[in-house]
């Protein structure tokens, strides 16, 4: 995964794709150069916000979408996009470090807390940059556990958080 990621260009095309995947119907949205953001549209999933203003261009995601395809075939352990999320300079710091997560792998709220230089108690700071992040499954927020072990908050749903671990060969006993 790159970092740092690549900075929003608010001048570029605002583009989008919609791609069909096992935990549900997926937009991308970038600007022709980078992806800014991947949103589950359904079962609870959140569009983008102003998604109405996207102009769709299937050709501007044919990389993100064929590694989509093998990342949910199993083939795929490590996205190479150029990304672009828009954040404050915390979520970005927390994003970045997200991206370090090994494939089927699992770290706590607190541990990435610690990973930046924070206390434990910024844990639920972590939490909050952790549910914002515009980029699911690129930037593997799912891998995000708490402390104890159990699967926490997932803005596409816990399900689909467990869904995802499990494509990836995460060990159940760590949650």
């Amino acid at each position: 995964m790159m970092y740092p990621f690549l900075p929003p260009d608010p001048g570029t095309p605002r583009l989008c794709h919609v791609v069909d995947s096992p935990i549900g119907a997926l937009m991308l949205t970038g600007d022709g150069h980078a992806v800014t953001g991947l949103y589950m549209l359904d079962g609870g999933g959140r569009p983008p916000p102003g998604h109405a203003g996207f102009t769709p261009d299937p050709g501007a995601f044919a990389e993100a979408t064929a590694q989509l395809a093998g990342y949910f075939a199993g083939e795929l352990t490590e996205f190479r996009l150029p990304l672009a999320p828009s954040g404050t300079a915390f979520q970005l710091a927390v994003w970045a470090e997200l991206t370090k997560i090994p494939y089927g792998s699992t770290a706590s709220y607190g541990t990435i807390a610690r990973a930046l230089g924070k206390s434990p108690v910024a844990a639920r700071a972590v939490g909050a940059a952790n549910g914002a992040n515009p980029i699911a499954v690129i930037v593997p927020c799912h891998r995000v556990i708490g402390s104890d072990g159990t699967l926490t908050g997932y803005g596409g749903g816990l399900g689909r958080k467990e869904l995802l671990l499990r494509l990836e060969g995460a060990s159940p006993t760590l949650w």
